[in-house]
């Protein structure tokens, strides 16, 4: 049993201004998830300040909920952080991929030398209190023939598809891999487990269990805590280690989600939670877990 102490990689971040007034979602009341400490700007500066004392070398910034008439001005915002700072080094935006004119927008994206890939927020429940519907107004997202279109578009410009859902989405997920075996998909904070009863947690096992069969498809393991508010390491272990099992070490990817799930705990606390889970792993797959895996599939130099 050894901790991992080497390079690590955070393959999904975010920052805001909200002085820059373009993240609608964290500035209106009522806010979903926006408590104190969304609901205020998180600058590179101040996620250097947690990350680097846990071994940091690289980065990854998720597209944060931006105004959605100008995506691209959050990649041009990242990039000109990346520049002055040398983080993030990977940027994954947002692009309407039902708009006639997406092309357009992949191809603007594209211009900026960190941009690696889209991310859409798709998690459509049943329940509407757990809906996220400040960004998706559907459940059949992943069907829609235009989206589609939008989507078959990404490998033209070397983008990767993030995707954020709920278990119950998680047929048409498999579909959607398999319909486009050249894109590589990356499944967001684990498959969101959700639903904590028993016919809840089978739904997410069988789901992701199904997923994983489709070879262009890899997991991050992150955000456990905002299904999990009184986590622990031990609440944790069937979840990582069934992702593990399942897509084995080379397509799983840690990632903080940071400062989305300070909500549930210190950036230290979540790393460390990871490091004891798989302390009995061979240092070849935990270096995959924490560096290796992010590195290639963002293309990080």
């Amino acid at each position: 049993m050894v901790l991992y102490d080497g390079p690590v990689v955070d393959a999904h971040h975010h920052l805001w201004d909200l002085g820059l007034k373009a993240h609608p979602w964290l500035q209106r009341q009522g806010a979903p998830i926006a408590g104190e400490r969304l609901s205020r700007s998180y600058l590179i500066e101040d996620y250097l300040a947690e990350a680097r004392p846990e071994g940091i070398v690289k980065s990854v910034h998720i597209q944060a909920g931006w105004d959605p008439a100008d995506p691209v001005a959050e990649t041009r915002w990242c990039q000109a952080i990346a520049d002055r700072v040398g983080f993030p080094h990977g940027i994954v935006g947002d692009a309407p991929l039902t708009d006639p004119k997406i092309e357009a927008v992949l191809e603007a994206h594209a211009a900026h030398a960190n941009m690696r890939g889209i991310r859409h927020i798709l998690s459509w429940h049943e329940d509407p209190a757990k809906r996220f519907d400040l960004f998706v107004d559907r459940p059949d997202r992943m069907r829609d023939p235009a989206w589609r279109r939008g989507f078959a578009l990404l490998p033209r410009y070397r983008m990767s598809f993030d995707m954020m859902l709920y278990p119950g989405q998680l047929g048409d997920a498999l579909d959607l891999a398999r319909a486009y075996p050249e894109v590589q998909i990356i499944v967001n904070h684990a498959g969101s487990p959700i639903d904590r009863d028993a016919a809840g947690m089978e739904r997410w096992r069988s789901g992701m269990r199904a997923l994983a069969a489709a070879p262009n498809v890899a997991v991050k393991i992150s955000d456990l805590g905002a299904y999990d508010p009184q986590w622990t390491a031990a609440s944790w272990r069937p979840i990582v280690r069934g992702l593990i099992d399942w897509f084995e070490p080379r397509r799983c990817l840690f990632a903080s989600d940071f400062p989305v799930a300070g909500l549930f705990g210190s950036f230290a606390a979540h790393y460390q939670a990871f490091r004891e889970l798989v302390a009995d792993l061979s240092a070849t797959e935990q270096r995959a877990l924490f560096h290796d895996n992010a590195r290639r599939y963002y293309r990080l130099q």
